[in-house]
């Protein structure tokens, strides 16, 4: 009886497993439009792919640490600093859609579609007419932030702002982002605009 009951447990969890893993995965971006990245070990060439898993969340690309000359890399902690200093802004560059499902609290939303154009809520001087750089002379700490390390928005937005004036060494990147915020357990508001 008891082999009985441990074949009919081999084959009831052969079924569930073999049910529950998709038989072709939707291969998702590793690097810009690539998905997939061969490494050469001492066994042979070994595919790297990437897969959607419950923690990868989104579909982006992964981002480089410092996506532009000058920005600096931050962590939590640093995050959590900057919400309570006064020359410094937390900016969560996502979408309005995936904000109100929930941020950072005490972060600012400003979309990263928007962003160049609203550095004077980051302490920036609008440009003169017929100019397109603005005056960031007396600009705050920026601390970006967007889905996580594989969400293009903050950089594609530290890239207008670098672009229209603002100065890089003033951008704190957290690469992590919401994913790795909300991964560690740490607090989120939701419907902030």
């Amino acid at each position: 009886m008891k082999k009985l009951i441990a074949i009919s447990f081999m084959l009831f969890s052969g079924i569930v497993s073999a049910q529950a893993t998709p038989t072709s995965p939707e291969l998702l971006q590793i690097m810009e439009k690539s998905t997939k990245f061969i490494v050469n070990t001492g066994k042979g060439p070994v595919e790297i792919t990437r897969v959607m898993t419950t923690c990868a969340k989104n579909k982006g690309w992964l981002q480089p640490l410092i996506p532009i000359k000058g920005v600096v890399p931050v962590d939590e902690i640093d995050v959590l600093n900057a919400l309570n200093d006064k020359d410094s802004i937390v900016v969560d560059m996502r979408v309005v859609d995936d904000r109100v499902k929930g941020t950072i609290p005490g972060s600012v939303g400003i979309p990263y579609t928007e962003v160049a154009m609203r550095m004077d809520e980051l302490g920036c001087k609008k440009p003169p007419a017929g100019s397109t750089k603005w005056d960031c002379s007396k600009a705050k700490k920026v601390y970006a932030f967007c889905n996580g390390p594989v969400c293009p928005q903050s950089p594609m937005a530290m890239s207008a702002m670098t672009r229209d004036g603002f100065p890089p060494t003033k951008i704190y990147y957290y690469r992590g982002g919401m994913l790795d915020w909300d991964a560690l357990g740490l607090t989120i508001v939701k419907g902030e605009f």
